[in-house]
């Protein structure tokens, strides 16, 4: 039996020997405690991981259920046919409403031919096997009616509707006078740009011959239609222009008649810019450099591809491209210019350098021209227009072109403003209706290039979604025999019959 240490100090004579007992004592029991410490920390580990093994098994145990699961999920799924939506046919038709508005939609986004493979790839997935999908001349055919029914849907009756007419050309010399509407009552608010959705197909109308007395008796027959508008935009074709005389002269009120600011901004760039004899030579340059370098290791810095017509529309892509090019002349280790010798990107791209001042002044009166079609886009026309708009470019005039092309720009809103009221807004840019007819040339394709065909008759399907209701609504007033003849009251021969009839002339003279 051990001694306590106060027995055990009394068998020491001397303070000192007492101290190194005690102390001598006091190491052992440390170090039998630290033992029992180290026991019982080994043992409480192994007991840990024996319980973080368990976790882990429990959770591969869970994984392995949830995996067999979902198998079974999937099994039963795939024994399971998908509930598609209730649509009963139509009259007359082997599809229901929500089909056919489904194909109209996605052909106004991805084009017909590919909503055929995209019906067969989400049907596929689908697991679903429906009797029949509609085929690519069947969505044709519904998207024409619609397009037809959007033009020859009664015109609710107001005195504040405003028009916006342009011509298209694609090849040879037919033209397409498309007229858009939209009521002043039904503007979007200042701040937001008229989108397709808020327009009306009110006309659309191909024609060889659009001389004065033919765009007014388009214009007159509009107005027998709907009466006279409040306000009619186009841009600066004369026939356009003078045609609506009619208007003026057959209403009771006034026809307020404005040019489109983008036309005239275009012209304006044309008379400053293209009217620099520097530019004619930097225009030239940029197709030599265009040719000589996209096919070799600079093709990514290719110039952009000139606009047959509105060049000057255009002219933002070549400045930006030139202000692009002029910033890696600079920094001849950036990433773009990485394995390409420094002599060989002076040679095809250092003529730049001498037009550094001109692409700068350039770029100004572009900058003013771009506000300012920002700022009409979003505010439209209204009297004080001008003021606000000098405001948002006066930073921007900082030479003496730009401040030319911004003070051309604000005289030409200030007297456009003046022909409005004090309480009228009105848009001042046909922007939206070139864009539509850029939604009718995607979905034309490649056809686009070779002149107008029936699909014409689809254009007024391409500014606002169809549903089923809407689908009933213009079946019930355009039937395919109605379109059918809206296309040969319109189009006649197409250049494409035309052409196709001129090859097999020689097919069969061989």
């Amino acid at each position: 039996m051990s001694l306590s240490w106060i027995e055990q100090a009394k068998k020491y004579n001397s303070p000192l020997s007492v101290v190194a007992g005690f102390l001598l004592r006091s190491r052992q029991t440390q170090a039998e405690r630290a033992k029992r410490r180290t026991q019982e920390i080994q043992q409480l580990r192994k007991s840990l991981e024996q319980q973080r093994q368990t976790i882990r098994e429990q959770h591969e145990q869970l994984a392995e259920k949830d995996s067999q699961i979902a198998r079974l999920e999937n099994q039963w799924l795939r024994k399971q046919s998908p509930t598609l939506p209730v649509d009963p046919r139509l009259p007359h038709h082997e599809f229901g409403p929500k089909m056919i508005s489904l194909c109209v939609n996605l052909s106004r986004e991805i084009g017909l031919r590919p909503t055929c493979s995209a019906l067969k790839i989400f049907f596929d997935w689908l697991g679903a096997s429906p009797e029949k999908l509609p085929e690519r001349t069947t969505i044709r055919n519904w998207l024409m009616r619609v397009g037809v029914a959007a033009m020859e849907q009664p015109i609710e009756p107001a005195d504040d509707w405003i028009l916006l007419a342009d011509h298209s050309n694609q090849v040879g010399v037919e033209k397409v006078l498309a007229v858009l509407g939209v009521r002043a009552s039904q503007l979007p608010p200042p701040g937001v740009s008229l989108s397709h959705e808020d327009m009306r197909v009110l006309m659309l109308q191909p024609g060889v011959s659009w001389k004065r007395e033919d765009m007014a008796n388009a214009y007159q027959t509009l107005a027998e239609r709907m009466g006279n508008p409040l306000a009619l935009l186009i841009d600066g074709a004369v026939e356009l222009r003078e045609g609506a005389e009619i208007l003026q002269k057959s209403g009771e009120k006034d026809v307020i008649i404005l040019g489109d600011f983008k036309h005239f901004a275009a012209n304006v760039l044309k008379r400053v810019v293209g009217g620099d004899e520097r530019y004619s030579t930097f225009s030239s340059q940029l197709g030599f450099t265009r040719s000589g370098i996209q096919q070799t290791k600079l093709a990514h810095l290719t110039p952009p591809s000139p606009k047959p017509k509105s060049r000057f529309m255009n002219l933002e892509r070549t400045l930006s491209w030139a202000q692009m090019v002029l910033w890696h002349l600079g920094h001849p280790y950036s990433e773009s210019r990485k394995g390409i010798d420094v002599a060989y990107v002076n040679e095809k791209l250092g003529w730049l350098r001498k037009f550094r001042n001109d692409i700068q002044r350039w770029s100004q009166c572009q900058a003013i021209v771009s506000t300012s079609l920002t700022f009409i886009n979003e505010q439209g026309l209204f009297q004080g227009a001008a003021d606000m708009l000098h405001a948002c470019i006066e930073p921007l005039m900082t030479c003496h072109a730009s401040t030319h092309v911004g003070n051309q720009l604000l005289d030409y809103v200030r007297q456009s403003e003046a022909k409005l009221d004090p309480t009228q807004r009105l848009p001042l840019s046909t922007e939206i209706l070139e864009s539509s007819f850029g939604l009718f040339k995607q979905l034309e394709r490649q056809h686009s290039k070779g002149g107008f065909t029936s699909l014409l008759a689809a254009f007024g399907a391409l500014l606002r979604p169809s549903t089923p209701a809407t689908i009933r609504r213009d079946f019930e007033l355009v039937s395919t025999k109605r379109m059918r003849q809206w296309v040969s009251d319109n189009l006649r021969t197409t250049l494409t019959s035309k052409r196709q009839t001129a090859y097999a002339e020689f097919v069969n003279a061989a």
